[in-house]
């Protein structure tokens, strides 16, 4: 394995998915290929070694030491899988050991079973789930020697390989002393112990091919005689030994790389955790903002490195927007004091109750920035709270009439009418209560999906909503996009998800809702919030979409170093393994601009 080239550009694949275990999967198939270690013409070929195993074979069992083999059937034509070295031999699995199986006692006799390591030991397959080591002493309880008599388990000698045949398939260790196993597993015990290392190894290469032999879907059990079957590549005893040490010297550096990749991962989390986290304090100082802000700006490239990151970016550029951090106050806007007063003019002149409750003091949770007014949303609205179920409930839906809007209907993003149900005209009419307008903001207020909110479209026609989505209608159609955002960011879900009641669905009381602090700007500041935060999302989506990128060009390179040594024209999969190199750029595109942007214009980050 050329080692060399796949360091030289391991910084790139580091963060593929599944970079390390795919590397473990190639060292092992490189392994049972005879391409990991080089042959040496003076090994004893494997034809002799062949010679030994069958004599060993038949001592172990003139000496008693093992019962004869079972014949375990199958054809004896190998499908040969792969080319191995000249010196090489394919063989039945079961030509170099002994199958064997196992049993389970009585589990209503507690004196079948005895405490772990002070009798006979034996395992179930859960005894593997998660072990890491390849040498096992014993499970979690042993069989008493009575357990052992009266069972079908059998007691292998140190040295065997125990592969689970079932719950699952796959799992390999090897026996450090005697030891017998339950019915999940066929083990293999070796005739000569020497090669019970690279047994091992290549069971472990070989499990997802015979696990893809088991029967069943539920319930996957590979038998005795498929185990038996297997095509096994037996190298000379003394190129096994080799194989063994270089395994074991790039498993060692396999979990180097994974401890780094873990620490990193931690490295990365931390800081952007604390990144962000610095820049959603409710009221920091400016100055301190300023420094927060340019590290963040500094160190965007490992807070945007996974899309849970992104998220959590989308997040912060709302609080900032809600906050009055993400544009530059203009002392010539109109203030929304007086944004406030019109919003009462327009109430009245529609008939809808205008009460004005001010905020108490432990109400207010950050400073305001100048010309902006603390306010509720009951207060900034002309209609709020839920609809409700047609009499009649599912029955009276049609195919086609007006659109009866419910939770699966509204997203962040906007209404999504694939799923939707109709209504007569005759039940909107009666329903007028639950109609919506353009401009409206629809709120799922219970269940699973609560806290989507969007806004209906300018050209929308008519609908009516379910008593699972709650009506926002502004006062000021104009300040609809403004509270779209408003609504959608961490400060205003927390308290959707505080303040909802019920034991099963749960939901939001229309006098709750109502009350909803707001941290309103004035109205051409809130146009200039809309735009910024929309031109931010839009680049968040680019990183988004260059992360997905990133991490198939980072498969496609790991694809190309892993298969170097396998592939015949080596000077073309070095040319590909160039030019994929050269896709991965060192930042997403666009990502310096993003968090330069989270900051006020003219605000210095120097």
């Amino acid at each position: 394995m050329n080692a060399g080239r796949l360091l030289a550009h391991y910084e790139k694949i580091a963060d593929a998915p599944d970079a390390v275990p795919r590397l473990r999967r190639f060292i092992l198939d490189l392994a049972v290929r005879g391409k990991l270690v080089e042959q040496d013409p003076n090994d004893e070929p494997s034809s002799e070694l062949l010679k030994k195993i069958a004599a060993e074979k038949k001592r172990l069992v003139r000496t008693g030491e093992i019962r004869k083999p079972r014949d375990l059937g199958g054809s004896r034509d190998l499908a040969i899988p792969f080319g191995i070295p000249t010196c090489w031999r394919w063989v039945r699995l079961d030509a170099v050991g002994a199958i064997v199986g196992g049993g389970t006692p009585s589990a209503g006799d507690a004196d079948n079973f005895a405490a772990a390591g002070s009798c006979v030991p034996w395992l179930t397959p859960a005894d593997l789930g998660g072990f890491s080591k390849l040498f096992i002493h014993h499970g979690v309880r042993d069989l008493s020697e009575k357990g052992l008599r009266t069972s079908s388990a059998n007691l292998m000698p140190a040295g065997t390989v125990l592969f689970t045949s079932r719950a699952p398939i796959g799992y390999v260790a090897i026996a450090a002393n005697p030891i017998s196993t339950n019915q999940g597993f066929k083990s293999v015990v070796p005739y000569v112990l020497d090669c019970s290392r690279f047994i091992a190894l290549t069971m472990k290469a070989f499990a997802p091919v015979i696990d893809a032999k088991a029967p069943g879907t539920t319930f996957k059990e590979v038998s005795g005689k498929i185990v038996a079957g297997v095509p096994f590549p037996l190298p000379p005893l003394a190129e096994q030994h080799r194989i063994v040490a270089k395994v074991d010297e790039l498993m060692a550096l396999c979990d180097r790389l994974d401890t780094a990749r873990k620490e990193r991962e931690v490295a990365r989390d931390r800081l952007a955790a604390a990144s962000l986290a610095r820049l959603n304090e409710p009221d920091p100082d400016q100055a301190v903002f300023q420094n927060h802000a340019a590290f963040a700006l500094d160190h965007l490239t490992p807070l945007t490195t996974r899309p849970d990151q992104i998220k959590t970016l989308r997040q912060t550029i709302l609080n900032l927007a809600v906050r009055g951090k993400l544009v530059e106050q203009d002392p010539n806007d109109e203030p929304a004091s007086e944004l406030l007063k019109r919003i009462a003019v327009k109430k009245r002149q529609l008939g809808v109750k205008h009460q004005v409750e001010l905020l108490a003091t432990d109400e207010i949770p950050f400073r305001l920035p100048i010309g902006w007014q603390w306010s509720r949303i009951g207060e900034l609205c002309t209609k709020t709270g839920s609809g409700s179920t047609p009499r009649g409930g599912k029955n009276v839906y049609t195919k086609s009439g007006v659109p009866f809007l419910r939770s699966q209907n509204v997203y962040d993003d906007g209404l999504r009418l694939d799923d939707v149900a109709y209504v007569g005209s005759d039940i909107h009419a009666r329903m007028s209560g639950t109609a919506v307008q353009a401009r409206d903001l629809l709120l799922n207020i219970t269940g699973g999906s609560m806290g989507r909110c969007c806004r209906v479209p300018d050209l929308f026609d008519e609908a009516n909503v379910s008593q699972h989505v709650a009506i926002i209608r502004p006062a000021v159609s104009e300040m609809s996009d403004f509270l779209h955002k408003l609504v959608l960011s961490s400060c205003f879900q927390a308290f959707i998800f505080d303040e909802q009641t019920g034991a099963g669905r749960g939901g939001l009381p229309k006098k709750k809702m109502d009350r909803i602090a707001v941290a309103l700007p004035p109205l051409a500041e809130q146009h200039r919030i809309v735009a910024k935060v929309d031109e931010l999302m839009t680049l968040c989506d680019q990183l988004e979409a260059s992360l997905v990128t990133g991490d198939g060009t980072r498969r496609r390179l790991l694809d190309a170093l892993l298969h170097e040594t396998l592939v015949p024209s080596e000077e073309e999969i070095r040319g590909d393994i160039s030019t994929i190199a050269l896709e991965l750029p060192a930042k997403p595109p666009g990502s310096p601009k993003v968090l330069d942007q989270l900051t006020p214009a003219g605000t210095s980050l120097e």
